[in-house]
C-alpha cells in the first residue's frame, strides 16, 4: 500500500453524506490499486480519524463493500479488511459500453480535466527542488511499471501517474489527480494490454521523468501531452 496516495484518499468527508462518501472513497482506493489486492485497509481506529467519521459509519461502508464482492473482511488477531477486487480482464465491447455509459460530452470533459490535472502537477513537481527521496520515489514507481507483469500493469500504471502529483506534496492536487483518473479508469481498463502500446509509453513515461528530474516543467508539461494524447488516440481506435 502507498499510504501518501492513499492519505488522498481519506480527506475528511461531509458530515451530510457521510456513509455515502466513505464508500466512495474507499472504492476509489480499491479501484484505483492503492490497495492492491490482499492488502488490508488501515486498522479501523486509524481509518475512521482520518476521515473524520464514526466506527459505526465506517463499519457501515465497510459491510456494503463486502457485500459488494470489494472486501473480505477477517476477524482476530491478523485480522482487518482485505483487498479482494481485482480488475477484470477486458472483453470485448467492454470499452464501447464504457463510452456509451459517460455520453460523448462527458468523456471529453474527462479527458480534458485529466490533461489538465496532469500537466498541471508535473510541471509544478519539475519546477521544485527535489529531495533525493522524491526523486528516488519517482524513478522507484517508474521501474515498478516497466517491470509489470500484464495483469498488473494497469495498476501501477495507475501508481506512477498518481505519484507525480503526490510527490508535490499538495493532497489537493493529489485528490484532483485521482479523481481525473477515476473518471477514465473503466476506458482504460477496457483496453488490452497491448505490446507496442507499452512500449511506447515506457518511452513516454521516461521522457516525462528525465523532464521533472532535470527541472524543465515546458518538457515535462509536453511529455506529458504526449502522453495523453497517445492513449487518447488508442480509445478513439478501438472505438472506431
Amino acid at each position: 500500500m502507498s499510504e501518501p496516495q492513499l492519505v488522498a484518499f481519506l480527506r475528511p468527508v461531509r458530515a451530510g453524506n457521510a456513509f455515502e462518501e466513505t464508500v466512495e472513497r474507499l472504492l476509489q482506493a480499491i479501484k484505483l490499486g492503492v490497495v492492491a489486492p490482499g492488502e488490508k485497509l488501515p486498522a479501523e481506529r486509524e481509518l475512521a480519524a482520518q476521515l473524520g467519521i464514526s466506527r459505526v459509519t465506517l463499519r457501515e461502508a465497510i459491510r456494503a463493500l463486502q457485500d459488494a464482492g470489494h472486501l473480505d473482511v477477517r476477524r482476530g488477531r491478523y485480522g482487518g479488511a482485505f483487498v479482494v477486487y481485482e480488475q477484470p480482464l477486458p472483453r470485448h465491447g467492454d470499452l464501447r459500453r464504457a463510452v456509451i455509459e459517460m455520453g460523448p460530452s462527458e468523456l471529453a470533459d474527462a479527458l480534458t480535466f485529466r490533461m489538465a490535472i496532469e500537466c498541471g502537477a508535473a510541471q509544478v513537481l519539475a519546477a521544485m527542488e527535489l529531495t533525493e527521496d522524491q526523486r528516488a520515489t519517482l524513478e522507484r514507481r517508474l521501474a515498478d511499471v516497466n517491470d509489470a507483469a500484464p495483469a498488473d500493469y494497469r495498476r501501477l500504471d495507475t501508481a506512477f501517474h498518481l505519484s507525480i502529483a503526490e510527490l508535490t506534496g499538495s493532497a489537493l492536487l493529489t485528490a484532483a489527480g485521482a479523481d481525473a483518473r477515476m473518471r477514465v479508469t473503466d476506458l482504460l481498463n477496457a483496453i488490452p494490454v497491448l505490446g507496442p502500446n507499452i512500449d511506447h509509453a515506457a518511452a513516454q513515461h521516461a521522457a516525462m521523468v528525465a523532464a521533472i528530474l532535470a527541472g524543465d516543467p515546458e518538457a515535462a508539461r509536453k511529455a506529458v501531452v504526449e502522453h495523453l494524447e497517445g492513449t487518447a488516440a488508442l480509445l478513439r481506435a478501438f472505438l472506431a
